[in-house]
C-alpha cells in the first residue's frame, strides 16, 4: 500500500477535499460555468419564476438567475472565509508565538489582552466595528480576522510552550540564534500542521459569520453578490419563492460541511496524538 492510500482512505478527508475543491473549482471558473453578470436585471416577465428548465433554480424579484448569481456568489463567500482566516492566523500565530516564546512579561500582557478580547462575544464586536463605518466587503474581511486570532493565539502558544523544551529547539539558542530566528527556523515549521487544521476548521464560521453580516445588510453590498446577501434577497418570500434562500442556504451548509471535514481530517493524520480521537462521527 502506498503512503498516500490512508490519506485517501479517511472518508471524512476524502469527502472533505471533495466538497472543497469542488467548491473552489466552481468558484474559479464561475465566468464559464455561469456566463453571464449577476447583477444585470432580468425582463419583468421572468421575476420570481420557479425552477424550471429555462431557469434551472428559479429567479429573485428582479428577474435575476438564481443559479448564475449562486455560482457568482461562491467567488464572494469563498474570498471573504479565506482572506478573514488568513488575517487571524496571522495575527494570532504572531501573538502566540512571541507569548509562547518570549519572556514571561510578554507571555502575561499578550494573554491578558487575549482575554480581554474573548470576553467580548465575538458577533457583538462584529457587529459594532462594522456598523461604524460604510459596509464592505474588504471591511468584513479585515473585521472577521481581527475578531477571530483570539483562539489561535492561545493554540499556538501551547504548542509554542511545548516545543520551546525540546532539544532542538535549545540547541539552536545554545549556537547563538536570534530569538526570531529561532522562532521562524525551528519553532513555526513544526506548528505549521497545527496553524494549517485550525485555519481549516476555521474558514466555515467565517463563511457563516459573512453570511449573517449580509443578512443584515451589512456585508457585501450590490452589484457584489454573496450567499447571504441572496438570502436576504429573499427573505420576504419564504412561502411564495422558496427557492431565493433554499438554495444558498444549501451552499452554504454544504460549504461548512466540507471544511469541517476537511479540518477533522486533516487533525487526525497530522497531529499523531489525536489518531485516535473524535472517530465516532
Amino acid at each position: 500500500m502506498t503512503a498516500a492510500a490512508p490519506w485517501w482512505g479517511d472518508r471524512r478527508l476524502r469527502s472533505g477535499l471533495i466538497i472543497t475543491l469542488g467548491l473552489g473549482a466552481v468558484a474559479g471558473l464561475a465566468p464559464v460555468i455561469a456566463p453571464g453578470d449577476p447583477a444585470a436585471l432580468g425582463a419583468a416577465a421572468d421575476r420570481l419564476l420557479s425552477p424550471s428548465g429555462s431557469h434551472l433554480l428559479g429567479t429573485d424579484v428582479l428577474g435575476r438567475d438564481v443559479l448564475l448569481r449562486l455560482v457568482h456568489g461562491a467567488r464572494v463567500s469563498l474570498l471573504v472565509g479565506w482572506v478573514s482566516v488568513v488575517v487571524a492566523i496571522l495575527v494570532g500565530t504572531t501573538a502566540g508565538l512571541a507569548a509562547g516564546l518570549g519572556p514571561r512579561w510578554l507571555d502575561r500582557l499578550l494573554m491578558n489582552i487575549t482575554d480581554v478580547f474573548l470576553a467580548f462575544p465575538r458577533i457583538f464586536l462584529i457587529l459594532l466595528l462594522v456598523s461604524l463605518t460604510t459596509p464592505s466587503l474588504l471591511l468584513v474581511m479585515v473585521v472577521l480576522g481581527l475578531t477571530g486570532w483570539m483562539p489561535v493565539a492561545r493554540l499556538v502558544r501551547a504548542e509554542a510552550l511545548s516545543l520551546r523544551e525540546r532539544d532542538f529547539v535549545a540547541a539552536a539558542r545554545g549556537l547563538g540564534l536570534t530569538p526570531m530566528t529561532v522562532a521562524l527556523r525551528h519553532v513555526l515549521p513544526n506548528l505549521l500542521p497545527t496553524v494549517l487544521v485550525a485555519a481549516t476548521l476555521r474558514i466555515g464560521g467565517a463563511i457563516l459569520a459573512e453570511s449573517f453580516l449580509s443578512f443584515l445588510g451589512l456585508g457585501a453590498q450590490e452589484p457584489a453578490v454573496s450567499w447571504g446577501s441572496m438570502i436576504q434577497m429573499g427573505r420576504d418570500h419564504l412561502l411564495d419563492g422558496w427557492w431565493l434562500t433554499t438554495f444558498p442556504g444549501l451552499a452554504i451548509a454544504l460549504t461548512v460541511l466540507g471544511y469541517n471535514l476537511l479540518g477533522e481530517g486533516l487533525g487526525q493524520r497530522l497531529n499523531p496524538r489525536g489518531q485516535g480521537e473524535g472517530r465516532d462521527g
